[in-house]
């Protein structure tokens, strides 16, 4: 046939569905024990296979290979079966529920789909299909005694597996929040549109079965539900997956960018006793954290030799005179002593004036430390350092 779907979009969905299978599968041997992951792993394997089993161009290559004319039909039509009883099963056991129903609705699902894949095979090889069809095959045989009920078997059955699984993942996501509901959201119009596939299938059938050629249906509709639908599955089943680490990575860059101003203050301050090591460009956000935060820690320990109690105290006062609550007006207080302590200790080198025998200082919160920088308290210390900080705070 010279028209039909193009091998290449079958071919780009099904190599992205088994490039991230490949890349899921050091995280599955580091967690053998994920159900989870390895149903996932498992599903998406086996969604790559449909892809490349329902290309024109392997359909041909399996025929030739066997020597059967549409011996891929079958193998196509299990993939798809298979893929439509595993989500159902996936979502079965990832859903909380009373582990004996969970137990018979797991036994039931394999049973029904093990029927099907069953039934497919079996009545292919009893029905008579001699005359190659690649793009085409459930148009043409539509009405073929055994190959027709081989065709409804496995539309029927993969429509009804991910029908519920649709309704399940829909129904689920009203009681779950976070990136579980973000992927569930998302699953829901995924399988749905896999419903769709086999819906524009069926129509086209009974076209048949009515003496309407609908062609365009079969080989140039429904394709188009099954690439989105496809992108749609993967994305939800990562998002539950990816979602607490891309959660911890937005926080880590939000404090990074929160304790910009800090760093800034403190990035010049000599740490001789530190240990520095250069870290990856690669880096997850949250070791980049741990490092900048450790950095700061150090400038404060170089600092806390230079800190003087008595500017501490001053600014809490002027920070509660301006209506600060007691932790604003500490964070404050905290900050004006560190950029004090920061320009004595470039007026007098690293070394203090005064003993060195108090304990460290050490905040608690680093990140209500860098907001308060920008205080007008603060900000008149750095303008002024000889001003008193109660003046600061009449104008």
């Amino acid at each position: 046939m010279s028209h039909g779907p193009d091998n290449t979009v079958f071919y780009i969905c099904g190599t992205s569905l088994l490039l991230i299978c490949l890349l899921k599968i050091p995280t599955l041997l580091r967690r053998r024990r994920d159900l989870l992951l390895s149903a996932v792993v498992l599903l998406l394997f086996d969604g790559a296979l449909v892809f490349f089993f329902a290309a024109p161009d392997s359909i041909a290559a399996i025929n030739r290979a066997t020597g059967v004319a549409n011996f891929a039909a079958p193998m196509a039509y299990s993939a798809m079966a298979l893929f439509g009883g595993a989500s159902l099963l996936l979502i079965i056991n990832w859903r909380p529920a009373p582990p004996e129903q969970t137990r018979r609705l797991s036994q039931a699902c394999v049973v029904a789909y093990g029927l099907v894949i069953v039934a497919i095979n079996v009545l292919f090889w009893v029905g008579h299909a001699p005359v190659e069809q690649l793009t085409l095959f459930d148009g043409y045989y539509a009405s073929t005694p055994f190959i027709r009920e081989m065709i409804l078997t496995y539309l029927v059955g993969q429509g009804v597996g991910t029908m519920a699984t649709s309704i399940l993942c829909w129904r689920w996501s009203k009681e779950v929040r976070g990136s579980l509901r973000a992927g569930l959201r998302v699953l829901a119009p995924g399988y749905l549109l896999h419903v769709c596939y086999d819906v524009i299938k069926l129509v086209a059938i009974f076209g048949f079965w009515t003496g309407h050629r609908w062609d365009f249906l079969i080989d140039q509709v429904a394709p188009q539900a099954a690439a989105p639908s496809a992108t749609l599955v993967v994305c939800g089943f990562g998002l539950p997956l990816a979602g607490p680490r891309l959660a911890q990575s937005l926080q880590s860059l939000r404090q990074l960018r929160e304790l910009s101003p800090l760093w800034r203050e403190l990035r010049q301050v000599p740490t001789p006793g530190a240990i520095r090591t250069s870290i990856p460009w690669w880096s997850s956000p949250a070791v980049r954290l741990t490092r900048r935060k450790t950095s700061i820690y150090d400038a404060l320990l170089a600092l806390a030799p230079h800190c003087d109690a008595a500017v501490h105290d001053q600014a809490f006062r002027a920070a509660r005179d301006h209506g600060d609550d007691q932790s604003a007006a500490e964070a404050t207080a905290d900050a004006a002593m560190i950029v004090v302590a920061r320009l004595h200790q470039c007026q007098t080198g690293s070394r203090p004036d005064k003993g060195t025998d108090a304990d460290p200082w050490r905040p608690r919160d680093l990140i209500p430390l860098s907001r308060a920088l920008s205080s007008p308290i603060v900000s008149s210390l750095r303008e002024h350092p000889g001003t008193p900080v109660e003046s600061s705070t009449h104008d």
